[in-house]
């Protein structure tokens, strides 16, 4: 017999319903959904933001065929603070106002610079609006054991959105599932994980989470049957703790980066964290989840905060973090940081081969605007003036190598040498400049024998 009464119908669509537990959710009806915990209730529940309003629910049904449920007041990764969430929405006033709380609860608790400081405020408001932009930078923290790195993680990590503390985890290897699960800030010590193998995921991690669209593949057993490769999503803000560099450059230009042992530590700090503090920054999640609802629809990239003068991939970190400032006086601080992070980078570029041959290629030009540009004449001149300095011997292949494969210019085969064509002259500007390469001339080098440079004519 069909059920044929209201209830009984309802009944029968909550039945075949998918119940798919989450932590968050953003509609195209501008819905947002965002999980809340009380634990003095052990207690978990919704917070449904709609048409600037909200309201607290127990699930929520997007469609007739699913019901989205919060995660368990049980689970473990909520039940030993390994993932922090707020509890309800709390007014916090002006933006200008939740930056000062934020900055004032940060100052009371860690010893950085006033700039860090200051920068530390800001990420944790683009933490919580993370989702509106497509790149973002990384904030770490430097020095040895004993330097306050881990209580920087700890205060800046609990105000941040749904941190996950990655000194919960034993191995790296749930971080990926937890990510791709919570998708919140992730908090990590390098130092937990000590492993080759175990850093080497972390890099995957970090190499992968600065932008969006570049999930980490990763094989997994199924039962009996073949490893079957899983996508997870790891991109979003990271807070990190290290001692020493990575030797990825390219990753290492994604920080923005405190030394921690510069100075000694303020007196007014306390040497251990009074219990009050988890629920003075509870208090802070709380408002900062409201601005969350408040802010997202508008987290967007402010195309004239671009400063073309700098590299693109420091844009790429330091934009969205400018678009979320409006004081301009911090704004100002933070642009001239990006120009002193492009001018290390333009100043560690000139030590390489690169530069040097660029050098080369330079002068060469100067004492005459027709040269021949060989490779085997770079490379005798590179020999002469820096051979000393490389374990390896200086070869016409391993310079054409490096002007090929590193400055991407074209050579071409002339009366058995290979060259530089004038053709691809006009990129070499671009290049000086990328690697800071002055038409001032080098300091002789007293070791060198003099050179016979002839130029012969191109034919």
């Amino acid at each position: 017999m069909e059920h044929h009464h209201p209830i009984a119908k309802a009944v029968e669509q909550v039945k075949k319903q998918r119940r798919i537990p989450s932590v968050s959710a953003v509609f195209d009806d501008g819905t947002i959904l965002e999980i809340v915990y009380r634990p003095e209730e052990k207690r978990t529940a919704f917070v449904v933001w709609k048409d600037g309003e909200w309201r607290i629910e127990e699930s929520y049904t997007p469609s007739p065929f699913e019901r989205l449920v919060p995660y368990s007041p049980r689970n473990n990764l909520i039940r030993n603070e390994v993932v922090l969430f707020p509890s309800e929405p709390e007014e916090y006033g002006s933006e200008a106002e939740l930056i000062g709380e934020v900055r004032t609860f940060v100052h009371r608790y860690v010893d950085v610079s006033p700039l860090f400081e200051q920068i530390a405020s800001y990420y944790v408001l683009l933490s919580w609006v993370y989702d509106g932009f497509d790149a973002l930078p990384y904030l770490r923290v430097r020095g040895e054991p004993g330097s306050g790195k881990t209580r920087f993680l700890l205060i800046v990590g609990a105000l941040c959105y749904k941190p996950l503390f990655a000194s919960g985890a034993s191995t790296v290897s749930p971080l990926f599932r937890i990510l791709d699960s919570f998708r919140g800030t992730l908090v990590i010590d390098e130092s937990d994980f000590r492993l080759s193998d175990e850093r080497a995921e972390i890099v995957k991690i970090l190499n992968n989470g600065h932008a969006r669209g570049f999930p980490v593949l990763r094989s997994e057993a199924v039962g009996q049957r073949e490893f079957n490769p899983r996508a997870y999503q790891v991109y979003g803000p990271k807070l990190v703790a290290t001692r020493g560099f990575f030797d990825d450059k390219a990753l290492e230009s994604r920080f923005l980066t405190e030394e921690m042992d510069q100075t000694g530590l303020r007196e007014e700090i306390p040497i251990n964290l009074p219990p009050a503090y988890k629920e003075e920054a509870l208090h802070l999640r709380n408002k900062l989840l409201l601005f969350r609802f408040r802010s997202l629809g508008k987290a967007r990239v402010l195309d004239e905060l671009v400063d073309r003068a700098i590299e693109p991939r420091l844009n790429q970190i330091f934009v969205p973090l400018l678009s979320l400032i409006e004081e301009p006086e911090a704004r100002r601080d933070l642009q001239a940081l990006a120009r002193s992070y492009h001018e290390d980078l333009i100043a560690d570029r000139g030590l390489d081969a690169e530069a040097r041959i660029l050098e080369i290629i330079r002068e060469l030009l100067g004492a005459s605007p027709d040269a021949r540009l060989s490779i085997k004449e770079i490379a005798s001149w590179f020999a002469d003036r820096y051979g000393n300095e490389y374990e390896r011997r200086i070869t016409t292949k391993w310079v054409g190598t490096i002007v090929r494969k590193k400055l991407h210019l074209k050579t071409q085969k002339r009366h058995g040498v290979y060259v530089i064509p004038p053709a691809e002259w006009p990129k070499l500007e671009g290049l000086y400049a990328k690697y800071g390469v002055t038409a001032e001339e080098p300091e002789p080098n007293p070791e060198a024998a003099p050179l016979e440079i002839r130029y012969e004519p191109l034919g």
